[in-house]
């Protein structure tokens, strides 16, 4: 019985196929919906190819190639500062085969990022591989073979190669959370903007800025390095531009501007991954 039943549905679906064979299928309305269709996808398309063409380039915003921006930053673990990192960056070695001379730092050939030993972050773009939108505090971390998440800060052997880890390290028994908080200018008097995550894919977006990467106790407050005051004079060791107050002194919108440089006007990026401070613990 189950299987004639089988042999029976097997030939009812066969006649249903024979009958289908060679019919057109035909969309109720006629061509005016698939053409509406068609339509939607093509503009659809040529949308997004306009979207992409238009907008503006990464690397075409400040810094530029020959662009010379200082940016104080500093290192703060528990309640003092580390030292500042040493080497210039700027050895070379020469090949007697080729005579050709190359950087001993490939980071530092490639980008031109380096400091003097004073905790300033001399940002001189010798590429497009570090301006414009790619102008990061992650090209100057690399430069010095630093690494920094938001579960470890590690220098390298000839930065002294100490390493702070969240789940092991502690300041005077409490535990630690690794941030970086940034100032747009060395005269800001606020509390600047608190990043804990993605701290290499924070932007340097204007000459005069200030960091400060911070080990310490869960909530504690972190200023700038005392030296960030000096900035004009750290950053003329080389003699780049340096940043120059726009405004009169005690004024807490304080910018800054450098001479030769033109004024970005792109607009501010959003970063979900930021947060202002907003405890009262007193630190640094």
């Amino acid at each position: 019985m189950a299987t004639s039943s089988s042999s029976s549905s097997a030939k009812k679906v066969a006649k249903l196929a024979q009958r289908g064979k060679g019919k057109k299928v035909r969309f109720q309305g006629g061509t005016l919906f698939p053409a509406a269709v068609l339509i939607t996808v093509v503009l659809g398309l040529l949308t997004i190819v306009y979207a992409r063409q238009s907008r503006p380039d990464p690397g075409s915003f400040p810094p530029q190639v020959g662009d010379h921006w200082h940016a104080a930053y500093g290192m703060y673990v528990c309640d003092g500062w580390l030292p500042k990192l040493i080497g210039a960056q700027e050895e070379t070695t020469l090949d007697a085969s080729t005579g050709a001379e190359s950087y001993d730092n490939p980071d530092y050939g490639s980008t031109g990022i380096h400091s003097h030993a004073d905790g300033v972050i001399h940002y001189h773009p010798f590429t497009t591989k570090a301006v414009g939108r790619r102008a990061k505090l992650g090209i100057f971390l690399d430069v010095y073979d630093i690494e920094l998440n938001n579960e470890r800060l590690a220098l390298p052997e000839d930065q002294g190669g100490d390493v702070y880890d969240v789940e092991d390290y502690q300041c005077n028994g409490e535990d630690v959370e690794i941030k970086v908080v940034a100032w747009d200018s060395y005269t800001d008097t606020g509390p600047g903007l608190t990043y804990i995550t993605d701290f290499p894919d924070i932007r340097i977006t204007n000459d005069g800025m200030v960091f400060a990467i911070a080990v310490v106790p869960v909530g504690t407050d972190v200023e700038m390095p005392p030296w960030a005051a000096e900035l004009p004079q750290l950053g003329a060791v080389d003699g780049g531009n340096v940043p120059t107050t726009t405004v009169a002194p005690g004024d807490t919108t304080a910018g800054t501007t450098d001479t030769g440089s033109t004024e970005s006007t792109e607009p501010a990026d959003t970063d979900t991954t930021a947060t202002t401070e907003v405890t009262t613990t007193t630190g640094g």
